[in-house]
């Protein structure tokens, strides 16, 4: 069973050389439910590979601590090993020194000012209908219930709030097919995406500034099919486009401005996921920025907030892994960022 004594650096190191990769989570969550369990002043409960633990003390505010189990595949970076301040190994930052930091809070603040819960759930990096998180949301919503939420994702040990929207569409260009030895017969959908590139290299893009934080969007093509043989004009071509949205637009905003980007051209959302809005303004929230410190940024990116922001419960991104060192083969997480972790919520749960 994972020893939920030990220093919270050297449980980062045992949860990481339990392999966990996103459907495979469930020996890790068998040690966290063991562990979780045996503290009397918890109540828990598990959905699939999710296990959520919470206090029961009756307190005015109810505040959730939540971090996924999952990381994404193994790439020889595992056992962990340590080189000096840094701790090597496959989710190390991206995040299970976040859920190091939340099981030894869960262990060793049994009377906190507030009410905990705290939720470890699976397959946050994979598909979205797979998310542990939709999944207890769905099923199970009483269990998420809270004043505000800690993601605990990696922020190097910085408030991120909100997150980003992000949705994905595709432009079609079409042609018409003809043999390549008389390509004047044709018109070749490939030729014509050239505008559609042309307006994403011209695209400038917006700098909000929601509730104090500036995000930076972006509209970048990240996908382009077409070709029919090696002796065939094409006759189709479709170019992916992603759009990074900041949390003041909603999804029907954000979809808006994509066709009016690419007006004259046959648009089709493919998928879309809200951002949220950081929230910081709220009580609970305020309280924990002047626990941790520093000054808030945005979070450039879509986080499971969105999650709890659907809802109604405020939420923010904190964690000591480096975002910037996720899904690395070379990923690392600073010890001494898991240790301030701890101690700045540690301060937050108990004075």
């Amino acid at each position: 069973m994972l020893d939920l004594t030990q220093d919270v650096r050297a449980l980062t190191a045992a949860i990481v050389d339990i392999e966990s990769v996103s459907g495979g989570e469930r020996a890790l969550a068998d040690e966290v439910e063991r562990a979780l369990s045996a503290l009397p002043y918890l109540k828990v409960d598990r959905s699939g590979d999710t296990v959520v633990a919470r206090t029961e003390l009756s307190r005015a505010e109810r505040v959730l601590i939540a971090g996924h189990l999952d990381t994404v595949p193994v790439a020889d970076n595992l056992p962990s090993r340590v080189e000096g301040d840094l701790l090597y190994g496959c989710g190390t930052s991206d995040m299970k020194a976040g859920v190091a930091v939340a099981l030894k809070l869960a262990a060793t603040v049994p009377a906190p000012n507030k009410d905990v819960t705290y939720v470890f759930y699976d397959c946050e990096e994979i598909e979205a209908e797979r998310n542990g998180l939709n999944r207890v949301a769905r099923e199970h919503p009483d269990w998420l219930a809270a004043d505000f939420a800690v993601l605990m994702e990696p922020t190097d040990g910085v408030i991120e709030g909100g997150c980003q929207g992000t949705l994905r569409a595709d432009i079609t260009v079409r042609g018409k097919r003809a043999h390549s030895a008389r390509s004047w017969f044709g018109i070749n959908a490939i030729h014509g995406i050239e505008p559609v590139l042309a307006r994403l290299n011209a695209y400038e893009a917006r700098l909000p500034v929601v509730d104090g934080l500036e995000y930076h969007e972006g509209l970048n093509a990240v996908g382009v099919r077409g070709g029919v043989a090696g002796n065939v004009i094409p006759d189709l071509c479709v170019v992916t486009v992603n759009y990074r949205f900041a949390p003041d637009l909603t999804i029907e905003q954000a979809q808006e401005h994509v066709r009016e980007v690419f007006d004259g051209f046959e648009v089709a959302f493919v998928d879309a996921a809200p951002g949220a809005r950081p929230g910081l303004t709220h009580p609970v929230a305020a309280a924990f920025t002047a626990a941790v410190g520093g000054t808030p940024r945005a979070k450039l990116g879509w986080t499971d907030v969105a999650r709890f922001s659907a809802l109604g419960v405020p939420a923010v991104n904190y964690g000591p892994g480096d975002p910037n060192l996720a899904h690395q083969q070379g990923e690392y997480v600073s010890l001494p960022k898991i240790v301030e972790s701890e101690r700045a919520l540690l301060d937050w749960l108990t004075k």
